[in-house]
């Protein structure tokens, strides 16, 4: 049998990929990885980058090739032959990466090359990805005894099953649970886009009538619009239990098969033993040992500060929202309630709905927008290309080009759909590196969840969809304008997690200027741009309830962090208990004592975020000063976009991101623009709020 994953491809051959191509591609790989490195240490008189870290580099590119489109597939185009393959690779790939981590011998070649005559001419990427491999080394546990490292690698490899299967449980058990409506009376309040998709839903499952799901977009606009309270509090009560004892399925059965709670418990325990093995107090200091925050004292100062600062805004909003519900007849606001009032009092307060922009943001004219805002920056060009070898009709796939010359290409997956992981993500498909060959271009998979078009209608965003769009593609845009030739600091990889978020949340600003509306906007139906007085109100909106969402997300931040830092192995809290106690410092709003937040928190149990959620707000800061620059340049400075793309784009991990960030702005970075941009402004030292 020929195994598409074992031979070269410059683009994933998704038609050709079986689920039973996976595992023995995937062993026979890391055992020629082996033999390799085995091959390698055993004769070199003298260690130089051409002998030892190229040939390192090409091999786990090869890797790289072959697990990046299964990796993705398993995300967007889920199956159970694919879940049994690519778990089983996992655990293929964590033995492999331990054992390579753990290679004294190797950690030793690398020691000699940085302490030679070579390193100093060596370039700044080339020096940077040797000192990066020095600390992995040190972090992967090649300085401990031999009972260590076998334990080392123990939980690695569990900590890789426990990650995987959390993630199947949250799919899993969004995915049980539907419920069926005859009537569109049941739905009263749902706007058509709503009411459409449900039909389609329904059709999709061999059903008449109606069907709402757990996926985002059908649950946001239940969660938004539906007039029957009794119908937000089940699909509430059936999403934020999901993963848990208590969530439910359709038929109303449990589905407490896919509950989270004792893989919670059992992360926590490995992680800080983890820790413990590598010298570290906790599993938060492990997880700043390669990030932009020195310490666990400082991220829990920054996260205390904003809150402070932030709380007495998000009280205002709260006690507006309660009075407003009041004032509407629902005294006894209920977390069922919030989103829905929040909407009405949005309405009542700006004349403006989310659901009255959706027409003007129409997601191919959004695209379009787009790509015209960034050709405005950067001097790029996004061109379609029409065929191509995909795994499912929603996906386009592009070509960037600069000055004429193709230097990059993505994958574009926008709709959510049936065996498809929810939320929004950038993953790499293919990484710059220079090669024998010439320079192979990076490659990126971007995915959202938004709703498809029905019938007629084409899909239709929300503002807020349409940030995330910006969100994901100012990842991809870090991933693909680097001019970075080696594969450990070429566009994303390398850079310290906590500043990976700067050029995601960069680019969301460009969704609210009124230069860059019209570019992004037009009417489904006439073309028309968004109106002057819709754009206004739109604007003035911009802060609605901001306190609120800053608490939301210090307090995720905090619960995961103080999860990390506080974790006692004698006395183990719950992931409950801690989560109770940041809401009681710093939460505006109480969820019911049945919310199960934490069993579906991905981002910190199957995402890559543990001890490291602080990492939005701590790039966010970043990403409102970068943008201030351009607040005071013009935000279509071509020569602000240039220094911004050079100094910050296309060094991708190759220089520490402080470094880059003083380059770009001349300055360390201030939280000013943070608040200012969010509409907080702080008063004087008693604490009063201006």
């Amino acid at each position: 049998m020929t195994n598409p994953l074992l031979e070269t491809h410059t683009l994933p051959p998704f038609s050709a990929i079986r689920a039973e191509h996976v595992e023995p591609a995937i062993r026979k790989l890391v055992d020629d990885g082996r033999a390799q490195l085995k091959s390698l240490l055993g004769g070199l008189p003298t260690v130089t980058w051409d002998n030892l870290v190229a040939p390192i580099e090409e091999q786990g590119d090869k890797l790289d090739q072959a697990w990046a489109p299964v990796s993705h597939l398993n995300s967007v185009a889920n199956s159970d032959e694919l879940r049994k393959a690519y778990t089983e690779s996992i655990a293929l790939l964590t033995d492999y990466s331990t054992e390579f981590s753990q290679n004294e011998d190797l950690y030793k070649a690398y020691q000699q090359l940085v302490e030679s005559s070579e390193f100093a001419h060596l370039t700044q990427a080339q020096q940077q990805t040797l000192n990066n491999a020095l600390r992995d080394f040190r972090l992967g546990g090649v300085a401990l005894n031999e009972v260590d490292k076998k334990r080392f690698g123990e939980i690695q490899k569990r900590l890789s099953e426990l990650s995987t299967q959390f993630s199947n449980n949250v799919l899993d058990a969004t995915q049980a649970w539907y419920k069926h409506f005859d009537n569109a009376d049941d739905l009263a309040g749902l706007p058509e886009s709503a009411l459409a998709q449900a039909t389609q839903t329904a059709a999709q499952k061999n059903l008449q009538g109606y069907v709402i799901t757990l996926d985002f977009p059908s649950y946001y606009a239940v969660m938004t619009y539906a007039d029957n309270r009794v119908l937000r509090e089940e699909i509430y009560t059936a999403y934020v239990t999901r993963a848990s004892a208590a969530g439910k399925k359709a038929d109303g059965s449990s589905a407490a098969e896919w509950d989270n709670s004792a893989l919670i418990t059992e992360t926590l325990a490995l992680r800080h033993e983890l820790a413990r093995l590598l010298g570290f107090n906790n599993y938060a200091e492990r997880s700043l040992a390669s990030k932009m925050a020195e310490s666990p004292a400082q991220v829990l100062q920054f996260l205390n500060e904003l809150a402070q600062k932030t709380k007495p805004y998000a009280e205002q909003d709260y006690a507006e929202l309660c009075a407003f519900a009041a004032a509407n007849g629902c005294s006894d606001l209920q977390a069922w309630d919030t989103t829905y009032y929040s909407e009405k009092l949005r309405v009542e307060k700006y004349s403006v709905s989310q659901e009255e922009l959706r027409p003007y943001f129409p997601a191919e004219k959004v695209i379009a927008g787009m790509f015209d805002v960034v050709q405005r920056l950067f001097g790029i060009q996004v061109q379609s290309i029409a065929n191509f070898d995909t795994y499912h009709p929603d996906v386009r796939f592009y070509h960037i080009e600069k000055n004429g010359k193709h230097i990059a290409s993505f994958y574009l997956d926008l709709f959510a759909r049936d065996k498809k992981k929810g939320g929004a993500w950038m993953a790499d498909c293919r990484v710059r590196r220079k090669t024998p060959n010439g320079v192979q271009l990076p490659v990126a998979f971007l995915t959202c969840n938004f709703t498809p078009p029905v019938g007629d209608t084409p899909s239709l965003l929300t503002h807020n969809e349409v940030t995330t769009l910006f969100h994901e593609f100012g990842h991809g845009l870090h991933h693909m304008l680097t001019q970075i030739d080696v594969a450990a600091v070429s566009g994303i990889n390398g850079v310290a997690w906590d500043a990976v978020e700067l050029p995601s949340q960069f680019l969301e600003n460009w969704c609210w200027e009124p230069e860059a509306i019209p570019l992004i906007s037009g009417h489904y139906q006439t073309g028309e741009p968004l109106p002057q007085s819709l754009l206004d109100k739109m604007l003035a909106a911009k802060n609605f309830q901001s306190g609120l969402q800053m608490i939301r997300q210090l307090e995720f931040s905090l619960f995961d962090f103080r999860l990390h830092a506080e974790y006692d192995s004698a006395a183990p809290k719950s992931a409950q208990d801690v989560l109770n106690e940041v809401r009681d410092l710093v939460a505006v709003i109480k969820p019911p004592a049945f919310n199960r937040f934490e069993n579906s928190f991905s981002h910190i149990f199957a995402g890559g975020y543990a001890a490291g959620y602080y990492s939005y707000k701590w790039a966010e800061v970043l990403s409102a000063d970068a943008y201030s620059r351009f607040e005071e340049e013009g935000i279509f400075n071509a020569q602000t976009g240039e220094s911004f793309l050079q100094e910050i784009l296309q060094q991708g991990g190759s220089r520490a991101p402080m470094e880059l960030f003083k380059n770009f702005r001349g300055r360390e970075p201030h939280i000013d623009a943070l608040l200012r941009h969010s509409g907080i402004t702080v008063g004087d030292a008693s604490g009063e709020v201006a």
